[in-house]
């Protein structure tokens, strides 16, 4: 009995899928009300088939029930008493998982928790799908613009289904995929593409007797051309530009480094696959002059800042030699380059924000 309750329920919520997308096309208003018919039995099949196990005072529960089941704005669906078995619970819980929240722009935010069979997840992803559209079909305005699904690694075999909804695949991370998709048909597509940009870092490390701290790399695009380069990394997720060029440094060469500021950057487009690269060059200030070598290079050595600068592929490298000249100046002629201003967003989010001028960052921060 239980199984005929939930294959009535899916197949009337196919229905309603079939509905939406019926909607927009001229021709099909016979077809449509003869599949209405069929629409409205199966709500009576499915009341029917509840009523045959319910107590007679619950009947006005049952039927709420069943409207929660058709994805309505009603009071969700409690399982306990539509029916009687574990199995059943669980297929209306995984029903519940399609129930997102409402994000800032109208939108609406689904993250899949628990594993389910894909001919169970289908139809109710449709149902929902059409349900987020507007479940009233004579109203102009949409109910949602953009859905997003994140979907757990565990449950990767839904991903194809999603993507035959009319979904597309945003970005994935290690635990999950995230897929998109814009309901409006008549409307552009707003949604935030994913991020285009990747975030590096470069150390121009000085001591006092003018020696910069330069590595040459066993692996990668400088693998054995014995040019010596400034060390340099990839930002981490969520890690600020000051605190990822120190670590740099020190997982590199083992030297202890405090940062002083940016003296410049620059933009390079498909640097990373098809990602765009910002590449920030820092000044940090030595603590410790004992190099100890990571794995990561083959050698490191202080060497003198002319030297470094006459190598053959600095000379001959535009973005290379141009960054030593603009750090030079710095150093020689003493053009301020952009120092860290600790601060918070309105939310109370730790940022820093970078500026060219010093005296006014150390005047701001002694005001905080």
């Amino acid at each position: 009995m239980a199984a005929a309750i939930v294959f009535a329920a899916a197949l009337s919520a196919s229905f309603n899928v079939l509905f939406d997308r019926m909607a927009s096309r001229e021709g099909f208003d016979f077809l449509r009300s003869c599949m209405l018919g069929m629409w409205r039995r199966l709500q009576e099949l499915k009341a029917s088939l509840l009523s045959a196990n319910a107590e007679p005072d619950d009947e006005e529960k049952q039927m709420a029930n069943v409207r929660g089941l058709n994805f309505s704005a009603s009071t969700p669906c409690n399982p306990r008493a539509l029916y009687g078995t574990r199995r059943s619970m669980h297929l209306i819980q995984q029903i519940q998982l399609l129930n997102g929240f409402e994000d800032s722009h109208g939108g609406v935010r689904v993250e899949i928790k628990e594993n389910m069979d894909a001919d169970v997840f289908a139809p109710l992803l449709g149902a929902s799908i059409s349900s987020w559209k507007n479940r009233y079909r004579t109203c102009i305005s949409w109910g949602k613009k953009g859905v997003w699904i994140k979907l757990p690694v565990e449950c990767s075999h839904l991903a194809d289904i999603i993507v035959k909804e009319g979904f597309r695949y945003h970005y994935a991370e290690p635990a999950y995929l995230m897929l998109v998709r814009w309901l409006p048909e008549e409307t552009l597509d707003t949604l935030p593409a994913n991020a285009s940009h990747r975030v590096g870092v470069g150390a121009f490390v000085l001591n006092d007797k003018r020696e910069v701290l330069v590595v040459q790399e066993h692996s990668g695009r400088f693998q054995g051309t014995g040019v010596w380069k400034l060390p340099t990394g990839v930002v981490k997720e969520g890690e600020d530009i000051c605190d990822a060029v120190v670590r740099e440094v020190k997982e590199e060469t083992g030297v202890n480094t405090k940062f002083v500021e940016v003296v410049c950057f620059r933009q390079s487009h498909e640097s990373f696959f098809t990602k765009s690269d910002l590449f920030f060059l820092c000044v940090l200030k030595p603590e410790s002059s004992a190099i100890n070598e990571d794995e990561e290079i083959e050698a490191a050595q202080w060497m003198p800042i002319e030297e470094y600068t006459k190598q053959p592929f600095v000379v001959g490298n535009k973005q290379f030699n141009f960054m030593a000249k603009i750090y030079l100046e710095r150093t020689d002629r003493g053009h301020p380059g952009f120092a860290a201003l600790a601060t918070t967003t309105g939310r109370g989010k730790r940022i820093y924000i970078y500026y060219n001028n010093p005296e006014i960052v150390e005047n701001f921060a002694s005001s905080m």
